[in-house]
């Protein structure tokens, strides 16, 4: 007599091909398994609290004809992998300016178990390594799930009160906003963690806790230990600008004297230092007392500007001063401005 074995697919007694013959009589056994209720495929496997049923059956032909005979059937519960990944979804170092006050990291936490389950979460901002620490650590939660911190509309967590329960493969959105030190200062990094355990229990690979599983059967830890970590980084990126004025003259009688009807050039020369940027930058310049506006004088990189307010162009004179729009300038350049009076 052949036995075959199935545990995972309903087969019918002719998947097992041609009856094997014993003499004037035709035997076969075959079996059948399945689960109570309908899983989709998940990550971890077969959801939690499922019930795999399997019986056996044995078929032959009799004297009266065929004969079928059932074995009792075996139940297994699936039992709940506990298992939690956390992902920084910061898609490099957040740039910051020291001084800063709730600035954002961004993480992902998904449950990778087979069961729902819910997980405690906490903010390390006191890792070692770094440059600096992070101070007043508030963890929120994305209420809306769209993955940007929204002030007003986020949830702040609170453990043991709002701990997300996630189902089978799902995700939620978390973010940690801390205070950057006055005192960090530019190119230095601060580390901040986040956490996930599972309510459930945790530790090594394998531990169980019996009758805890989500849906009646065991919870066993898996390969993540049901604790799960990641880390987003914050960067210094401080600038400062320098500006540096000069002037020279040039007189009508071709020398540098500071006649009357010499022609003054200024030249201003804006540096910026450091690894971060400086936006909006802007600078004006009165014009001196006893002079006269050399109109359209103004230049920016050796360009030339106009003087009106109405144009696209970042120069501008006023009647009284001059002034350039420089935009968004990096750490490393300069931008180099003139213009033109006449000495009365």
């Amino acid at each position: 007599m052949k036995y075959v074995r199935k545990t995972d697919i309903i087969k019918s007694e002719r998947s097992f091909g041609p009856l094997v013959k014993r003499g004037t009589m035709t035997l076969a056994i075959t079996l059948s398994a399945m689960t109570m209720g309908i899983s989709a495929a998940h990550a971890a496997g077969t959801i939690a609290g499922t019930d795999i049923l399997n019986t056996a059956q044995a078929t032959y032909d009799g004297p009266g004809g065929p004969v079928v005979i059932d074995s009792n059937t075996v139940t297994i519960t699936v039992d709940e992998l506990l298992d939690v990944t956390v992902a920084s979804s910061d898609p490099g170092d957040v740039a910051v300016d020291s001084g800063a006050t709730q600035q954002v990291t961004t993480y992902q936490v998904t449950n990778t178990g087979n069961g729902n389950e819910a997980f405690t979460l906490t903010a390390d901002t006191a890792k070692g390594g770094d440059d600096f620490d992070t101070s007043n650590a508030v963890i929120y939660l994305d209420t809306d799930d769209n993955g940007v911190f929204d002030a007003g509309v986020d949830t702040i967590y609170s453990p043991g009160s709002n701990d997300p329960d996630l189902a089978p493969d799902s995700s939620i959105n978390v973010f940690i906003l801390s205070d950057i030190p006055a005192g960090a200062t530019d190119g230095q990094r601060a580390e901040v963690e986040l956490s996930a355990v599972a309510i459930t229990g945790s530790g090594a690979p394998g531990t169980s806790f019996a009758g805890q599983g989500d849906g009646g059967g065991d919870a066993v830890v898996g390969s993540t230990g049901a604790d799960g970590e990641d880390s987003s980084f914050f960067l210094i990126q401080a600038a400062q600008v320098a500006l540096v004025k000069s002037a020279t003259i040039v007189d009508q009688f071709g020398g540098n004297e500071a006649v009357p009807g010499a022609t003054i050039t200024y030249q201003l020369v804006a540096t910026v230092t450091g690894s971060g940027s400086l936006t909006n930058l802007n600078v004006n310049d009165d014009i001196p007392a006893d002079t006269t506006y050399t109109a359209e004088s103004i230049t920016l990189e050796g360009a030339g500007l106009t003087d009106s307010d109405a144009d696209a162009d970042a120069g501008l004179f006023d009647g009284s001063a001059i002034a350039v729009s420089l935009g968004t300038v990096p750490g490393g350049q300069t931008r180099t401005i003139t213009f033109q009076v006449t000495i009365d």
